[in-house]
């Protein structure tokens, strides 16, 4: 009996994959022991299977380091008596950081502009190699990483997911979303035609007031919720900043292994939106926010970085400000100093279960902390 096919049907090219075989129920036990691959320190964690435009694969990496120590043999004599530059002299000698197949040219290394991005980014020496800067804890089908991919495009961003399906349909999805914008890139070289590309501003404007008016798919499309669900805010037929080259998913308890993937100060943002509210009270250790799990986060996240959180639970959301008011590290920002934030549309209105709550008209609470000086270290 042949497998089930779990993508949309198109053999001519990328398949997306279909939401209905990856359902999983939302409970998970975190406090159960799983079989999770994770880094013992964050300078060991190998991206590059999730940002493969970003960072050179291993293989490369050991050819790399083959060819370097060929060059030191070959150097001779002379490189023994040579002194050995300093490492801030090495480190300016090398090429401004790309960040990525969106940066813009005057990013790019001017010596060598017939480079490719992971050329280019093997060439960085490891202070200025890019960093994730974006955690989406608890991403679940990854609406908030596909809206903000465009929005920010020289910003790598990981969707963190303990829930196993989940996971594989994210990545999937991420993956067959690249394919989808690469094939129109070549394209465009080869036939020599302008590419369509995406106003993403005026897209997601246009994407929220659909979501007001319009708070279940048409019946004549003949789609159904979850094929509605998956394309909403996918580009597949136009180019976006990016091409969702800087997105990931990965599988990982975030309230064992956090600390394994992020040095300290790495994030500018965390996102933890319609997170489980675990309602019973012998539940609530497992809540995603606590103090315990505000150090941590305090720990990864840079000073003035952001804490997102919204909820449609009005007790989970007066548990949240509890806790964040309480944390010395934390300080809430304004409802009016929000609205000039870029991520807030997305944070509101593009996760599946946000769009869920808008559908069945219920209310959203919303709380936005920035991470503030230690005075212990001043």
């Amino acid at each position: 009996m042949a497998a089930e096919d779990t993508t949309t049907s198109n053999p001519q090219g990328p398949r997306l994959p279909q939401k209905r075989y990856f359902r999983q129920r939302a409970h998970v036990n975190v406090f159960n022991d799983m079989r999770l691959e994770y880094p013992v320190r964050p300078s060991e964690q190998d991206w590059s299977k999730f940002y493969p435009a970003y960072f050179p694969s291993t293989d490369q990496k050991q050819q790399q380091k083959e060819q370097q120590q060929n060059d030191d043999d070959n150097s001779g004599q002379s490189q023994q008596t040579k002194r050995p530059s300093s490492p801030a002299t090495q480190i300016a000698d090398q090429p401004a950081p790309k960040r990525g197949p969106a940066a813009t040219p005057s990013t790019a290394d001017p010596s060598n502009s017939n480079s490719s991005p992971q050329q280019q980014q093997q060439q960085l020496s490891p202070p200025l190699a890019p960093k994730v800067e974006f955690a989406d804890i608890g991403c679940g089908y990854g609406g908030l990483l596909v809206a903000l991919s465009p929005l920010f495009p020289n910003t790598l961003m990981v969707g963190m997911e303990i829930r196993t399906k989940l996971v594989n349909y994210l990545q999937q999805r991420i993956e067959a979303l690249r394919a989808f914008q690469h094939d129109m890139v070549d394209r465009a070289a080869a036939t020599g035609e302008q590419a369509e590309w995406v106003d993403v501003r005026s897209k997601l404007d246009q994407e929220i007031a659909a979501l007001q008016t319009e708070p279940h798919p048409p019946s004549n499309t003949g789609t159904s919720e979850d094929d509605a669900e998956l394309h909403d805010n996918g580009e597949t037929h136009r180019l976006v900043p990016g091409h969702y080259d800087n997105i990931a998913a990965m599988r990982i308890n975030c309230q064992k292994y956090l600390p394994n993937f992020f040095e300290k100060a790495q994030l500018s943002k965390i996102f933890i939106l319609f997170a489980d509210p675990h309602f019973k009270r012998r539940k609530h250790k497992a809540r995603i926010i606590s103090s315990t799990m505000l150090a941590e986060y305090a720990y990864a996240l840079r000073v003035g970085g952001i804490v997102y959180t919204i909820t449609d639970v009005k007790d989970l959301h007066d548990w949240n400000v509890k806790h964040l008011d309480a944390f010395p590290l934390f300080q809430r920002i304004p409802d009016d100093e929000l609205e000039n934030d870029p991520a807030i549309p997305c944070v509101v209105n593009s996760t599946e279960e946000g769009k869920k709550v808008a559908r069945n008209k219920g209310n959203k609470y919303l709380a936005c902390y920035r991470r503030i000086d230690d005075p212990a270290e001043q």
